[in-house]
């Protein structure tokens, strides 16, 4: 099989510990993160994971199955590009007198959407939103320019064919609570083994 770009996004309590747990699990099977975030959800106390990887697709589906046995995920999901809507922000900071002498480079940051967010004399920091390559493509040009300093943040991203986790949730919720003590048995071998 072989290996595409895949987002993750990962339903999660929100616990002290878990961002290292996570990166445990893609440490172990030798997975490199292309991209991390993570962020409040739309319900109260549950937190989102958008992680970016290059991985086949088997190896995506034990690596999913495997952060859902930790014990604060609730929920792991994997999407190729085509299946989801995603956007990454960044920031560059360029001499101002570019701006001023170079009327092409005011022209290209209208183009790819970029807005001033700090302006001083001796630079100015914009911000754009948009897919890599048009953010690389725009670090290119401004790199001609005397580029000063450049920060791409994590991917966010939405599942385009999901009625969301929010309603899951709320389904669960609304169920009865069982009427015995359930004991999850990944913990008790897992108790097993550190008392050996």
């Amino acid at each position: 099989m072989e290996k595409k770009e895949y987002t993750i996004s990962l339903f999660t309590e929100n616990t002290i510990g878990l961002v290292v747990r996570i990166a445990g699990v893609f440490s172990r099977r030798k997975i490199n993160i292309e991209s991390m975030g993570t962020c409040p959800s739309e319900v109260e106390g549950i937190h989102r994971f958008t992680i970016v990887i290059h991985e086949t697709e088997e190896m995506l589906k034990k690596l999913c199955r495997q952060l859902e046995r930790q014990v604060d995920v609730l929920k792991a999901y994997y999407n190729t590009d085509e299946e989801i809507v995603w956007q990454e922000q960044a920031l560059y900071k360029v001499p101002a007198k570019i701006i001023e002498e170079k009327v092409y480079v005011e022209r290209l940051l209208r183009k790819f959407g970029a807005s001033a967010v700090v302006i001083r004399k001796d630079y100015i920091v914009f911000e754009t939103t948009g897919h890599r390559e048009e953010i690389d493509a725009l670090t290119e040009e401004l790199t001609k320019y005397g580029l000063i300093e450049f920060v791409r943040g994590a991917r966010i991203a939405i599942i385009k064919n999901s009625e969301g986790f929010h309603k899951k949730l709320l389904q669960f919720e609304d169920k009865e609570p069982a009427s015995h003590i359930v004991k999850n048995e990944y913990l008790d071998k897992r108790d097993n083994i550190f008392s050996m």
